[in-house]
């Protein structure tokens, strides 16, 4: 088996090396071009790319797959089947077609419910009880395509995006591995996605995570969560950035105004915040500048942050 794998973050890489110790032939990795990043702007290579290179794999990063050259660039691999995972491009129809078994996209969500770019956070921020990965064949629209297969794990109570990726990750390799070779020797019937029951994700932006406190204690907490480890939930506090990076929600009323924050008395969490409806414990926090502690020791320093308003 001659295997494409296209892909770009983290969470493609258990995918990436269950096909070299699974013995297939990666013949080549597509992934993003190198970017400049930090203060000095040095060019930053995609995790996908290392973890190639520490495998001996080659590495192609095409600014674009569209037009004639890069569909002919790929056809001359003579791939059997391509991988795709979170590889940020939308694969135009001449590059669909080039391989036997298809282009194989792994998505980090039960579809068609989560279509899109950011399924993992949007399963928190719905509050769904489980989430899983799904394995479909590519077509021209955007994670619409026949679902081959699926593996479904429950959502834990305190779960972030960060440790939802890492659960999710593995569960993809091992589907892939699964499902892969069923696929090719014909055992596997695609499942059509009803569009009606599609929902879509939004990209993540460094704004999503700004607090309105005007939202229930709940939907807030969701937010801290889905939005940890980027772009982290944040409010702001004496002109300077403050991320809530742990938080619970508090079935309580208080008369105080929206954004107040308050003392607690509970084991949990001795600060909170006044929301929309609830109150949002908070558990750690990092005013900008500043390392990440406790709400409780970050009072000790700065007795004046109880009863002060935050913005919504």
């Amino acid at each position: 088996m001659r295997v494409v794998f296209m892909a770009s973050p983290e969470f493609a890489i258990p995918s990436l090396r269950v096909l070299v110790w699974e013995r297939y032939d990666v013949v080549t990795v597509y992934t993003k071009p190198d970017r400049p990043a930090g203060r000095g702007l040095a060019l930053v290579s995609s995790p996908v790319k290392k973890a190639a290179l520490s495998l001996g794999l080659s590495v192609r990063e095409p600014a674009t797959l569209r037009g004639e050259a890069a569909a002919a660039e790929l056809a001359v691999l003579h791939p059997d089947v391509v991988v795709v995972v979170a590889y940020a491009k939308i694969l135009p129809e001449p590059i669909l077609c080039i391989p036997e078994y298809g282009c194989l996209n792994i998505h980090p969500s039960l579809l068609p419910k989560h279509r899109g770019a950011s399924p993992i956070p949007a399963a928190i921020l719905a509050g769904d009880e489980f989430t899983g990965v799904s394995i479909m064949l590519m077509e021209k629209r955007l994670d619409t395509g026949p679902v081959l297969a699926v593996e479904k794990i429950s959502v834990a109570g305190g779960e972030t995006t960060g440790s939802l990726t890492t659960k999710l990750a593995q569960v993809a390799a091992r589907l892939l591995t699964d499902t892969l070779p069923r696929w090719i020797n014909g055992k596997i019937i695609p499942c059509i996605q009803l569009d009606e029951e599609a929902t879509y994700s939004s990209p993540i932006t460094r704004a999503s995570g700004e607090i309105d406190w005007s939202l229930p204690a709940i939907t807030i907490s969701r937010a801290v969560r889905a939005y940890n480890p980027w772009p982290t939930a944040y409010t702001r506090w004496r002109g300077k950035e403050f991320k809530v990076l742990s938080a619970i929600p508090i079935d309580s009323v208080s008369d105080c105004e929206i954004g107040t924050v308050i003392t607690l008395n509970l084991a949990s969490t001795t600060v909170g915040v006044v929301t929309g409806r609830g109150i949002l414990g908070l558990g750690e926090v990092q005013l900008e500048g500043r390392k990440r502690i406790s709400a409780a020791d970050f009072i000790r320093g700065q007795r004046d942050f109880i009863g002060s308003v935050l913005p919504s």
